[in-house]
C-alpha cells in the first residue's frame, strides 16, 4: 500500500479563470428585440445586461483566455499540467473537433494528455467530480486543468417566444486549476440528477442527423434553439426542477460530512430571480450568501466559476466556508459540487 493509499488523499482549487467579452446587450435592448417590456426582462427575467461575442471571441478560444488566466494566478507552469478537460460548448470553431487537444496546445500543457466532455449547462460539475475520480485513481494525474467557452446565445432569436427562458443566454470562457494535495479550497463530493423525459424538449432541430441542414431548413430557421412542446415541458418540469436543484444540493452537502445548515454561499447559475430567491429561501439562506448574475446573464457551465470568483472577490468567501456550485443544464441535468473553502 502506498502513502496515498494508505491516507486520505485531498484535492484542491488551486485557481480560477474567467474571460468576458467586451461587447455587451442590454435588457432594454433584448426587450426591444422580443416585443416585451423592459422591466420584464430586467426584473422577472433578472437581465440587466449580458457579454456577447465579439468576432475574436470563439468557444475554444474564450476557454484558453480564461485557462492563462488561471494558470498566471496559480502560479505554475503548463508543463506541470497532466490532464486538460475541456469543458466548453460543442458549439465551437469546428464540428467534430476535440477542443481540448487545441486548448491543451495554446496554453503549452505539452506533458498533459486532453479531452473534451459535456453535460450541456451543468458541464463544469459532472467535469469536477470526473477529474476527482480520475486524479484518486491515476497516481499520474496530479494537476488538472478544466476550461473552455461558450457562445449559445448565438442560437437564440428573440423573436421567437418558446425560447424565451433562453434570452438570457451570455457569451464566456472559465477555468479551474485542480491540484492533488493542494490543502486549500478542497473538492468534496458532487451528486447528480439526469432525467431523460426532457432529453428532446430543448434542441436545435436541423445539423444533426435527423434533419441534415439543406437551404430549406436554414430558410425557416431551424439551425436555432427552440422547445418542441413547450406548454408540456413547462408543466412537466415545474414538478420536479425546484426539488431537484435542493435535492443534488442537500445529498451533496450531506455526502460531503456537513449539513446545509453549515452552506455559507450557493455558486448558482443564473435563472429568473423568482427561482432563484425560492432556492436560497428554502435552504434558510439570504441574498448575501449568493450572487445573482443580472449584469452577466446565463453563460452556461461558466456561471459557477464566475460566481465562484465574484464571491471571491467580493470578500464573500473565508477559511472554513461551505461552498456548494449549482447547475442545471437542458436535457435535463441538475448538479451540486460542495467545496470546503480556504485553509478551513
Amino acid at each position: 500500500m502506498t502513502a496515498e493509499e494508505g491516507e486520505q488523499v485531498e484535492i484542491g482549487i488551486m485557481s480560477t479563470g474567467i474571460y468576458l467579452p467586451q461587447q455587451y446587450i442590454t435588457g432594454a435592448e433584448i426587450g426591444r428585440k422580443a416585443g416585451i417590456p423592459e422591466a420584464v426582462v430586467e426584473e422577472k427575467m433578472g437581465i440587466k445586461q449580458k457579454p456577447v461575442p465579439g468576432p475574436d471571441d470563439h468557444t475554444c478560444e474564450m476557454g484558453i483566455r480564461a485557462a492563462k488566466k488561471a494558470i498566471e494566478k496559480a502560479g505554475i507552469h503548463p508543463m506541470e499540467i497532466d490532464l486538460v478537460i475541456y469543458i466548453g460548448e460543442e458549439y465551437k470553431e469546428y464540428p467534430l473537433w476535440t477542443a481540448g487537444i487545441k486548448l491543451q496546445e495554446e496554453i503549452g500543457a505539452r506533458n498533459a494528455w486532453a479531452f473534451d466532455t459535456a453535460l450541456r449547462c451543468g458541464t463544469t460539475v459532472m467535469a469536477l467530480k470526473l477529474a476527482k475520480g480520475l486524479m484518486l485513481s491515476d497516481p499520474g494525474i496530479n494537476t488538472v486543468l478544466l476550461a473552455g467557452g461558450y457562445r449559445n446565445g448565438d442560437f437564440i432569436d428573440y423573436q421567437n417566444p418558446r425560447t424565451r427562458f433562453m434570452y438570457n443566454l451570455g457569451a464566456g470562457g472559465g477555468a479551474i486549476l485542480l491540484k492533488k494535495g493542494h490543502r486549500e479550497n478542497l473538492l468534496l463530493e458532487t451528486e447528480i440528477i439526469t432525467d431523460g423525459s426532457f432529453s428532446e424538449d430543448v434542441v436545435v432541430v436541423a445539423g444533426g442527423t435527423k434533419n441534415p441542414i439543406s437551404a430549406e431548413s436554414l430558410k425557416r430557421g431551424l439551425y436555432q434553439l427552440d422547445v418542441l412542446d413547450p406548454e408540456g415541458m413547462k408543466q412537466r418540469l415545474e414538478h420536479k426542477s425546484m426539488a431537484n436543484f435542493l435535492k443534488v444540493i442537500r445529498s451533496s452537502v450531506e455526502k460531503s460530512g456537513f449539513s446545509e445548515k453549515e452552506i455559507s454561499y450557493v455558486g448558482m447559475l443564473h435563472m429568473k430571480r423568482s427561482a432563484h430567491d425560492f432556492v436560497l429561501r428554502e435552504l434558510e439562506l439570504e441574498d448575501s450568501n449568493s450572487i445573482y448574475l443580472e449584469d452577466y446573464g446565463h453563460i452556461g457551465q461558466i456561471d459557477q466559476i464566475l460566481s465562484l470568483e465574484l464571491a471571491e472577490q467580493a470578500g464573500k468567501l473565508k477559511d472554513g466556508d461551505i461552498v456548494v456550485l449549482v447547475s442545471a443544464g437542458i436535457g435535463y441535468a441538475w448538479g451540486a459540487t460542495t467545496i470546503r473553502w480556504g485553509k478551513g
